[in-house]
């Protein structure tokens, strides 16, 4: 008799493909971060800081306490509180923390860099490369530019805040050229009259192209020249303060040569915007802008970049040709961000920077705030108060004030609760939520 014939045997079951669109479990852990100092000269000395009282109970009230770096950047990376590894180590043994897209477009590390900044003095003019410009600085001079990346920025004011930022429009720099001749005895008649013949219906090219040019003669000027026209500038405003009221961009002349003596910044101050921010509003700054922080506190997030290119108002290594060649020359007053309430107690910034947002939180005295999952890391700050911060997967909420710093992995709700007298306020800083739409 013949074997049945065998029957073919089943199938293993095969495991469901992954969802793409679920969200990868992220390591469930709160992070506490130690976060690093930065003591520049311009900084606010001692406990007058914010930045001294956020990372040091003792400061020493003769050092200048300038930046708080939260994030990755090589130059003052962050480090886990409890056993002291690197943020970016961790980040690069737990990918999953940042979340499937930000891993996919910046790779095992985090894409902002959040800031804290205490400003006594002021900083110098400055400009910040496109990502182009900065990989051709990058290797022609890698101990000057440390890195080959952009440096869009966004700063929001904690106290007032001041600071110079773009070319001032075309009928205010004629106003400009008629209150400060001394600036036509270093930028040449020519120069000077094109300036004073642009009209706001001129082309694009043409305007930039006659900004440009006496821009760069004020900013290659003998220092001889830039230091006789500065004496006579001050010499003249210190006599006219005897007979009227200053006007801002005077007094602004004045506080600056105080700092900086016989420095062409003084001067080229008067060719930006005088920016005035109260606390909670905002300014964002592109790539090859001119800009420089005077006086007052702020919180600023940016790519993460330390890349700098200098011509005034420092001690610090100038690079005026680059700069000059480098600016778009755009002008007109910058755009002021004031925050769009996202849930109660929290507003959002949001600059067009793939890069980062920032989150603005006010938990009134018992009161709660939950912060909704995002696909995202996060790094959250808090400036004052006493509360709890409670992450989903924790059964109880761990304690948080002023100066603790948290780092919060993709796709994690966050509970904050005020539990002291006061409020507590914080700031979150996120990869800009457009990137994830």
């Amino acid at each position: 008799m013949e074997d049945p014939p065998a029957l073919p045997l089943p199938e293993p079951e095969s495991e469901p493909d992954p969802d793409p669109e679920a969200s990868p479990a992220p390591p469930q852990r709160l992070l506490r971060l130690r976060c690093a100092v930065q003591h520049y000269e311009w900084g606010q000395r001692g406990a007058a800081s914010l930045v001294a009282r956020l990372a040091d109970q003792n400061p020493d009230p003769a050092r200048p306490y300038a930046e708080l770096w939260m994030g990755t950047h090589p130059s003052a990376p962050s480090t886990l509180l409890d056993d002291g590894t690197l943020l970016s180590d961790w980040l690069a043994r737990n990918p999953d923390a940042l979340g499937p897209a930000v891993a996919a477009r910046w790779g095992v590390d985090l894409p902002f860099l959040f800031k804290v900044l205490s400003v006594a003095k002021a900083l110098s003019i400055q400009a910040h490369p496109d990502k182009k410009l900065a990989e051709v600085l990058h290797a022609l001079r890698p101990s000057t530019y440390k890195d080959d990346n952009h440096k869009p920025e966004m700063a929001i004011a904690i106290t007032e805040f001041r600071a110079l930022c773009g070319f001032a429009g075309i009928e205010e720099l004629k106003d400009v050229l008629r209150a400060f001749p001394e600036i036509e005895g270093l930028v040449g008649h020519e120069d000077t009259g094109k300036l004073m013949n642009m009209k706001e219906d001129d082309g694009v090219s043409e305007v930039k192209s006659s900004l440009q040019s006496a821009f760069a003669k004020l900013m290659t000027a003998s220092k001889d020249m830039v230091s006789e026209a500065v004496a006579k500038l001050i010499s003249r405003l210190n006599t006219k303060s005897k007979i009227r009221t200053l006007t801002d961009k005077e007094q602004l002349v004045l506080s600056l040569e105080r700092q900086y003596q016989d420095d062409v910044g003084v001067i080229a101050a008067l060719f930006f915007n005088y920016v005035k921010l109260s606390p909670g509003e905002a300014l964002y700054i592109g790539a090859n802008e001119p800009h420089a922080y005077l006086s007052g506190e702020c919180i600023e997030c940016m790519a993460t970049s330390d890349n700098v290119v200098r011509a005034g108002l420092t001690p610090k290594y100038r690079d005026v040709q680059t700069l000059c060649s480098m600016l778009t020359y755009k002008q007109g007053f910058p755009e002021i961000l004031r925050g769009v309430p996202v849930q109660p107690h929290v507003r959002r910034y949001t600059p067009p920077f793939n890069e980062f947002e920032v989150d603005w939180c006010l938990v009134p005295p018992g009161g709660l705030v939950v912060i909704s999952p995002v696909p995202g890391p996060s790094i959250f700050l808090v400036i004052t108060g006493e509360g709890e911060i409670q992450l989903d997967f924790m059964s109880d909420g761990e304690k948080a004030e002023e100066g603790d710093v948290f780092f919060v992995p993709a796709y994690t709700e966050v509970k904050i609760s005020a539990c002291g007298p006061e409020s507590v306020q914080l700031y979150r800083a996120g990869v800009n939520s457009r990137f994830f739409s």
